[in-house]
């Protein structure tokens, strides 16, 4: 059995969770089934499955072969939809990712739509607070905030977005607004841990680049919550600009130190180079661009 064939074999395996379901999905034999993938165990020199005599689960290089293979597999079936004039109708599988706030507000809604307009597809949607490792978690195309130090991807600048501080209109009112970053430990500050790094706040003044310590006397790790203790008058909080845009033009929340934020950092649509890019990783990404710059809000936009 050539390799390619073994890869379907055994992700056909990893999916049914049984040889022989496996073996009636591929019209081979299970026993055929075994051989191929104890051949692939014996080629790579790990093993890939735990056997019992009830079930079968993947093992940790199993779990990281599995993506690798499906990732293989897709691009030889676009590599012959594009032989025969069909790469143009996107189709299969796709897995995203992004930051759990963001994937939540701006992204999750972009998915939904888009998979409405392609049926043919369908889609996988993980959030974490963690940077995702594209081949060991089989990623197709992730949304990241920030620089991108790993030059073997391809991003697709969608926007920017700013760290800002808010609070409610009655707590200013009651505690009067900073003027100065320094005035922060003067304030009830609310720590949101995720941008709140070492509990240190960093700002510009002019051309230079500052940052004060401070001693939150409320610390969450999820922003919505941090966001809903600033509105409830709890204290200042440090957020991106996007979580905070709708409630900033209804007035439920007010900029503070706007002179003092740092720079913007950009939105970016990241997938791996390939030569041959995946109709629907193309589909989504074209899909995608201009619908999340419209979500996105900048410093001007809330003015």
């Amino acid at each position: 059995m050539d390799r390619l064939r073994a890869m379907e074999v055994f992700v056909a395996v990893a999916d049914a969770g049984s040889f022989v379901k496996a073996g009636e999905r591929m019209r081979i034999s299970p026993p055929a089934v075994t051989r191929a993938v104890s051949a692939l165990e014996e080629r790579l020199g790990a093993r890939l499955l735990n056997r019992t005599t009830r079930r079968l689960n993947l093992t940790e290089a199993g779990q990281r072969y599995v993506q690798n293979c499906r990732h293989l597999l897709a691009d030889f079936e676009e590599a012959e939809r594009d032989a025969i004039g069909q790469s143009a109708m996107p189709q299969g599988h796709l897995t995203l990712t992004a930051s759990m706030t963001f994937g939540r507000m701006a992204l999750s809604p972009i998915v939904g739509d888009f998979l409405r307009a392609h049926p043919k597809i369908t889609a996988s949607l993980m959030l974490v607070d963690r940077v995702v490792n594209f081949i060991e978690e089989g990623i197709d195309v992730a949304v990241r905030i920030g620089d991108l130090p790993d030059s073997s991807l391809v991003a697709r600048r969608v926007g920017e977005v700013r760290r800002v501080m808010v609070a409610s209109p009655d707590y200013l009112a009651k505690r009067g607004a900073p003027e100065h970053p320094t005035e922060l430990k003067l304030h009830s500050v609310i720590g949101f841990t995720g941008l709140m790094a070492n509990r240190e706040w960093r700002f510009v003044e002019g051309d230079k680049a500052g940052q004060v310590s401070l001693r939150p006397r409320l610390e969450i790790n999820d922003a919505a919550a941090a966001i809903n203790a600033a509105q409830s008058g709890e204290g200042i909080t440090t957020v991106l600009c996007y979580m905070v845009g709708e409630r900033i033009r209804s007035g439920e929340l007010v900029l503070v130190l706007e002179r003092y934020w740092p720079p913007p950092a950009p939105v970016q649509i990241v997938f791996p180079h390939r030569r041959l890019l995946a109709a629907k990783v193309r589909a989504f990404v074209d899909y995608a661009t201009p619908r999340l710059r419209e979500a996105l809000c900048t410093y001007s936009a809330m003015e």
